[in-house]
């Protein structure tokens, strides 16, 4: 979530960045998942399953956002090559609105673990021992046995990686790039040649809502065969 400052053009409105459903899906995250920690740590399993799967249809709805979206939420925008990210940390890469280089690989690889950790977590459970997840009856109980103890153990690469995410944000804040408030608004303050995001895409947006809502109500009922 790295971007480059630039200095305000005069006359220019600010440059929208961030459109509000990528805004919505990324300010979730920072909520279910310490909600998802203190659920379990606290045995509250019913509504810890309940907010796993708001958070998988919300990954999802992530993930289909990164070929449906906007310029910004689309993965082909900022998730480059080796070649890109070396020449962005020598500082020879200038790039535009959104993620930079190294950003946007942190962005994928966070993604990644959090879809992981809830992926695992549909699965963990002892049938015996009370809740379990919606997909636990898929597997054997030896097999539940091994996904739980990594659900378990998997969560602190994830909290990690936020910590990780947290301290470059902190670090960029240091510099004075803003990274915090364009997240907030949707806007950067202007910039000369670059007219930003352009019209939300609302039916693709609909889309990916449906589908993403659509595969997680599935999974909450234990994927039945849709025959």
């Amino acid at each position: 979530m790295t971007e480059t400052p630039a200095s305000p053009a005069a006359g220019l409105r600010d440059v929208t960045v961030w459109d509000p459903l990528l805004r919505i899906t990324h300010w979730s995250f920072p909520l279910l998942i310490p909600a998802m920690w203190w659920t379990a740590e606290n045995s509250k399993w019913a509504l810890h399953r309940q907010i796993g799967l708001v958070l998988l249809g919300l990954l999802v709805f992530r993930l289909l956002w990164g070929f449906l979206g906007p310029e910004t939420a689309r993965f082909s925008g900022f998730v480059k090559g080796p070649r890109a990210v070396i020449a962005y940390l020598r500082g020879d890469l200038a790039h535009g609105i959104g993620h930079s280089p190294l950003g946007g690989w942190s962005t994928l690889v966070l993604l990644g673990a959090m879809l992981l950790q809830v992926s695992m977590g549909l699965f963990a459970g002892d049938p015996y021992d009370g809740m379990t997840g919606p997909l636990n009856p898929l597997v054997g109980v030896m097999l539940a046995d091994t996904i739980t103890e990594l659900h378990e153990t998997f969560f602190w690469v994830v909290a990690g990686l936020i910590g990780l995410h947290l301290a470059a944000i902190t670090f960029y804040a240091v510099r004075g790039d803003d990274l915090l408030s364009p997240m907030v608004s949707g806007d950067r303050p202007p910039m000369a040649g670059v007219a930003g995001i352009g019209a939300m895409p609302w039916g693709r947006a609909a889309l990916a809502v449906g589908l993403a809502a659509g595969l997680a109500l599935w999974v909450a009922y234990g994927a039945p065969p849709l025959t």
